[in-house]
């Protein structure tokens, strides 16, 4: 089961709406889920929050330490409380995967994103979840830095969002620790619309003119 659910951003409004945050607006949206309160923990160098439920507490975390140091911030928290790099969810911005979609995985390597380095790092483990929330890729290698740290344009931020609604849609299944069916849950595709049917020929389109096929009236006996 999931008991630290981590999101990856920069501090600060220049970086609120740049994405690589990415973590923190999925972060927002479970916080805002359970009514919680994100607030300063200087002891785990972030914004927290703790969620109790009937299967004991849930944490919330958005490391304030900046990208390259989110480590820090996510083994402060997680040593103390004991909780194992597999009990760990790790939300961030994606470069390899287009906006509106979204993959989880459990370990593997940090794929050169700085935040999920520094986890390996401090943590001493890659063992933990990663929810890869879409971002895109500019293209050229040499333009990734300027863009992950600018705003999306309105249509891929609103792609994002829908990214982060359906996988909040597997919450209950990831703190369950069902992590198959919340896969399952996350990768999956909207169902394609139905073709329309095709119009019924008329007599203006060119087909046979419509027969009326009401019956002639009855003649009245003389």
């Amino acid at each position: 089961m999931i008991r630290l659910l981590v999101g990856l951003g920069n501090p600060g409004p220049e970086y609120q709406a740049t994405r690589h945050n990415a973590g923190f607006w999925f972060i927002d949206e479970v916080a805002r889920q359970f009514g919680a309160a994100l607030v300063p923990e200087r002891g785990y160098f972030g914004l927290v929050a703790r969620v109790n439920r009937t299967d004991g507490p849930i944490w919330l975390l958005e490391p304030m330490t900046f990208m390259n140091l989110s480590g820090k911030s996510v083994a402060a928290l997680a040593r103390f409380f004991k909780i194992a790099p597999n009990e760990i969810l790790v939300a961030h911005d994606e470069l390899d995967v287009q906006p509106g979609n979204a993959k989880m995985k459990i370990g593997g390597g940090h794929g050169g994103h700085n935040g999920l380095k520094d986890i390996n790092a401090q943590l001493g483990s890659a063992d933990y979840w990663r929810l890869r929330l879409g971002i895109g890729h500019p293209g050229v290698k040499a333009e990734v830095v300027d863009y992950v740290l600018r705003r999306p344009p309105a249509e891929q931020r609103e792609a994002i969002e829908k990214s982060i609604a359906q996988s909040l849609g597997a919450l209950d299944l990831m703190l369950a620790g069902d992590m198959d069916k919340a896969l399952m849950k996350v990768h999956a595709q909207p169902p394609r619309p139905k073709p329309p049917k095709p119009a019924k020929p008329t007599p203006e389109t060119g087909a046979a003119p419509l027969v009326d096929a009401t019956p002639p009236p009855k003649k009245e006996p003389t």
